[in-house]
């Protein structure tokens, strides 16, 4: 693991990446942390880059996916190198402060303590300490007193070592102590075969684990199973905790969407203004640092119309949201699931079992990740998740279909046609298709956009009924599970925005799962984890 102040135009991380893929031990794993408060524009990153033509190759690679500059961590793979970059955009101490760690060996290049003494303050220098594995090291071509004095006093035995090019000398430095890393866990099984299930599989394998996932219907029995989802964000003008959790989500998500391009069946998303507010609520939204610089766009009436060809209010246009056909997801990220109803889970020493229904061993696991949505808490006794029944609507559409659009209800193109809908009756199990609901959806679309509602009246209607699974304040569940043994998490209680939240969320929990440093800062991971619900109970009580 190797932390960095101040990725810049990203040469140390390219220098490190190019050494490692000559020197890589076999099936070896690299995690590079890197800040950065005002990150450039790639095309200026390039420019730069363009001195070292022998990085030319991976230099292109980073290039083709630069890190954006929307606040919070921006995490890009190179898989075959089994690297995994985290760019954290923001101040230095609160990236610090939020990130899990630790750091074996730290790149402490940021602008000199003259042009940068934010950089170089003792409280980062302390949080670099606070962020460091026993015996971890640090470099920086500053061989400032102040520098020096800084990182003494964090607890690092610091030196002075020959430069490069016009620098005379630079500055090593070390922590104490010998490396004492646990061996983490490498056999993860996975109870569910949805979009939580199939995202941990894939990320425990971009973490060099092996994941087996477990479903006794198959992939996509449940609420993934639609034949498209729409990728968007939750729109919160409180710009808070949630809100940066649903940004981030949804940036990683389309990140990741993007490599499977058979896939995304549209780009783009309009969310009408329907209420009084929203028109203010939404422009809030689009000026914040959450999302990158004209990702969202705030349309007049008048453009808005002109899209959907009928008349309609102002929305904001979401450029990069997507639709997706979740079964070609479900089938790239697990590949391979045992046909199998996991009816227990028994720890012992050595890790865990699953069993069937009779108690028979089903398999073993060094840790399990339960992803089986309402259905978890078979498994795991009290998790606060309660079911809210959803109904879809589909018709064959021949023509051109509307761009995907929100209005309440939300309407978006499948390989065939529309999807449009959906109910949503809390506390309701049933799987049935109902005709009632189907004039439930065509109402909310009639509010909607009716010119389009009119052109659907009379034609013979399809659907699909799934029970999604949510808590109590509308957050999931992604964690270690509260009062059982160790070993053991959860990810679930979605809502409607499972293909959304499950790819960055199944990244933390692998992250925790696997020992290795999380997507998520800790204000995020605190926002989701399992025991929430029990702290605040106890905060009640006392």
């Amino acid at each position: 693991m190797v932390g960095e102040l101040g990725f810049g135009t990203s040469l140390n991380v390219l220098a490190l990446i190019d050494l490692w893929s000559r020197a890589r031990p076999p099936d070896a794993r690299l995690h590079i942390f890197s800040v950065e408060a005002h990150p450039l524009a790639a095309d200026d990153a390039r420019r730069a880059l363009s001195r070292w033509p022998e990085l030319a190759p991976l230099a292109e690679r980073l290039l083709s996916a630069w890190p954006g500059q929307a606040s919070g961590v921006h995490r890009r793979e190179f898989a075959d190198l089994g690297v995994i970059l985290d760019v954290a955009v923001g101040e230095v101490a609160d990236a610090l402060a939020a990130w899990s760690g630790p750091a074996d060996a730290w790149f402490l290049d940021g602008f000199s303590p003259a042009r940068n003494p934010a950089m170089w303050r003792d409280e980062v220098l302390a949080l670099v300490a606070a962020r460091s594995a026993p015996g971890a090291v640090a470099a920086t071509f500053t061989v400032a007193g102040a520098v020096r004095r800084g990182l003494a006093a964090a607890g690092f035995v610091v030196a002075k070592a020959p430069g490069f090019g016009r620098k005379r000398q630079r500055l090593t430095a070390r922590l104490s102590g010998a490396p004492n890393r646990p061996t983490p866990a490498a056999r993860i099984a996975i109870v569910g075969a949805g979009i939580a299930g199939a995202s941990v599989a894939r990320a425990v394998r971009a973490l060099g684990g092996e994941a087996v996932v477990y479903d006794a219907e198959g992939r996509g029995a449940g609420a993934s199973g639609n034949p498209a989802a729409l990728v968007t964000p939750r729109l919160d003008a409180g710009l808070d905790t949630p809100a940066q959790l649903f940004a981030q989500a949804f940036r990683r998500a389309v990140a990741l969407y993007a490599g499977e391009p058979a896939s995304i069946i549209a780009q783009g998303h309009l969310q009408l203004a329907v209420q009084p507010r929203d028109a203010e609520r939404f422009a809030r939204i689009a000026a914040s640092d959450l999302f990158e610089p004209g990702a969202l766009e705030m349309l007049t009436p008048r453009a808005t119309a002109v899209r959907l060809g009928e008349p309609a209010p102002a929305a904001l246009a979401q450029h990069a949201a997507l639709v997706i056909e979740p079964g070609l997801i479900l089938a790239a990220w697990a590949p391979e699931v045992v046909s199998a109803e996991v009816c227990g889970l028994r720890r012992d020493s050595d890790g865990w079992t699953l069993l069937d229904a009779c108690g028979h061993a089903l398999g073993r696991a060094d840790a399990v990740v339960v992803t089986a949505a309402l259905a978890s808490t078979a498994l795991i006794p009290d998790l606060p998740l309660f079911a809210v029944r959803g109904q879809v609507s589909l018709v064959t559409a021949p023509g051109a279909a509307p761009p995907p659009t929100a209005f309440g209800g939300y309407v978006i193109p499948t390989r065939s046609g529309l999807l449009f809908g959906a109910t949503n009756d809390r506390g309701d199990e049933g799987r049935d298709l109902r005709l009632g609901d189907h004039a439930r959806n065509l109402a909310s679309l009639a509010e909607g956009l009716p010119g389009l509602a009119g052109q659907l009246a009379g034609q013979p209607l399809d659907g699909r009924a799934a029970i999604r699974a949510v808590t109590p304040d509308y957050l999931p569940l992604a964690g270690a599970a509260s009062g059982v043994p160790a070993g053991l998490f959860v990810l679930a209680g979605f809502g409607a925005r499972g293909f959304t939240l499950a790819p960055l969320l199944a990244e933390h929990v692998a992250a925790l799962a696997m020992d290795a440093p999380s997507p998520l800062a800790r204000p995020l991971a605190q926002a989701v984890d399992p025991a929430r619900f029990a702290r605040r109970a106890a905060r009640r009580a006392s």
